[in-house]
C-alpha cells in the first residue's frame, strides 16, 4: 500500500510533511511527498495537512481516481479533517490500518451549457452586484422535468450532506449526516418567507433556469462560469463519490457540536 502526503503550502511547511513521511516510513508503509493534484492517482490512500478547502481540493481528484482519503487540520474549521494538529500518531495508525470505517460521501454534477463540473461541498447560483442595482432576481424551478415553481431570491445553494454545515447551513439550512441520501436546496435571502430550505432525495435531478437575469455559478467556492438570462443549470448526484477514512464513523455529531459555535 503506498500513502501520499498531499498539503497547503500556506498553511503548513514541508518539514511537517516530511517528519510525517518519516513516520510512515519508519512504521514500514511506502510514501511519498505530492507535488501536484494529479500525482494523487498514483497512491492508495491520501493523508491531507490542511483545512477544508484543501481538502475539498483533494477530494474531488481523490475521488476521480478511487482514492481513500483524510486530513490532518492545519487550517480554521477543519469540519472535513479527521484530526487535529498534534495528533500524527493516531493519524500514522488510521493511514496504517487494514479495517477502519469509510464514510462515502455524495457529491453533485452541475451542468451548464453541455460542461459539467463536480463538487463535493455544493453549488450555488449567485446575483450580480453592479453599481447601478443590487435587486433579487426570480428563478424558475424544475424537478425531474416538473414545474417546482419561482424562487425570488438573492440566490441558491444546493448541497450535498458534507456541504450542509458550510455556506447553507449559515443560509438557514439544516444539517444532514455524512450518510443521508438526500440533498438539500436552500434560497439564499429569499423575498417570501415562505421560500424555505428543502430536503430532497438525491435521485432526483433539478433544474434551475434564469428568465430575465445573469448570475454568477459557483461550486465549492470555486467560480465556475456565468449563467446567462434563459440558461438551464441542471444538478444531479454525481456517479462517483469521495471515501473518506475515519477513526469512528458515529462521531459527526459530535464533531458538529465542537465545531460549530
Amino acid at each position: 500500500m503506498k500513502i501520499g502526503i498531499f498539503f497547503n503550502r500556506d498553511q503548513t511547511d514541508g518539514s511537517t510533511a516530511q517528519e510525517l513521511l518519516n513516520a510512515l516510513r519508519e512504521n514500514g508503509a511506502e510514501a511519498e511527498i505530492l507535488v501536484r493534484e494529479d500525482d494523487i492517482g498514483t497512491v492508495d490512500r491520501l493523508v491531507v495537512l490542511g483545512g477544508d478547502g484543501t481538502m475539498l481540493k483533494a477530494a474531488r481528484k481523490a475521488a476521480e481516481c478511487g482514492v481513500p482519503l483524510f486530513g490532518i487540520n492545519y487550517g480554521h474549521i477543519g469540519f472535513l479533517t479527521e484530526f487535529e494538529r498534534g495528533e500524527t500518531v493516531e493519524a500514522i495508525r488510521l493511514a496504517l490500518s487494514d479495517a477502519c470505517d469509510l464514510i462515502e460521501r455524495s457529491m453533485l454534477e452541475v451542468e451548464l451549457n453541455g460542461t459539467r463540473f463536480v463538487c463535493l461541498n455544493e453549488c450555488s447560483l449567485q446575483h450580480k452586484i453592479t453599481p447601478r442595482e443590487n435587486k433579487v432576481v426570480k428563478i424558475d424551478v424544475q424537478i425531474d422535468g416538473n414545474d417546482a415553481g419561482e424562487i425570488v431570491a438573492d440566490g441558491i445553494i444546493v448541497a450535498t450532506p458534507t456541504g450542509s454545515t458550510a455556506y447553507s447551513l449559515s443560509a438557514g439550512g439544516s444539517i444532514l449526516m455524512p450518510e443521508c441520501e438526500d440533498f438539500i436546496f436552500t434560497p439564499v435571502c429569499a423575498l417570501s418567507l415562505k421560500s424555505r430550505p428543502v430536503v430532497y432525495p438525491s435521485s432526483a435531478e433539478l433544474s434551475f433556469t434564469i428568465p430575465k437575469s445573469d448570475l454568477f455559478l459557483y461550486g465549492d467556492g470555486k467560480y465556475l462560469g456565468e449563467v446567462k438570462a434563459g440558461e438551464t443549470v441542471r444538478i444531479r448526484k454525481a456517479k462517483r463519490c469521495a471515501t473518506f477514512l475515519t477513526r469512528n464513523k458515529k462521531a459527526c455529531f459530535l464533531k458538529i457540536t465542537e465545531k460549530i459555535n
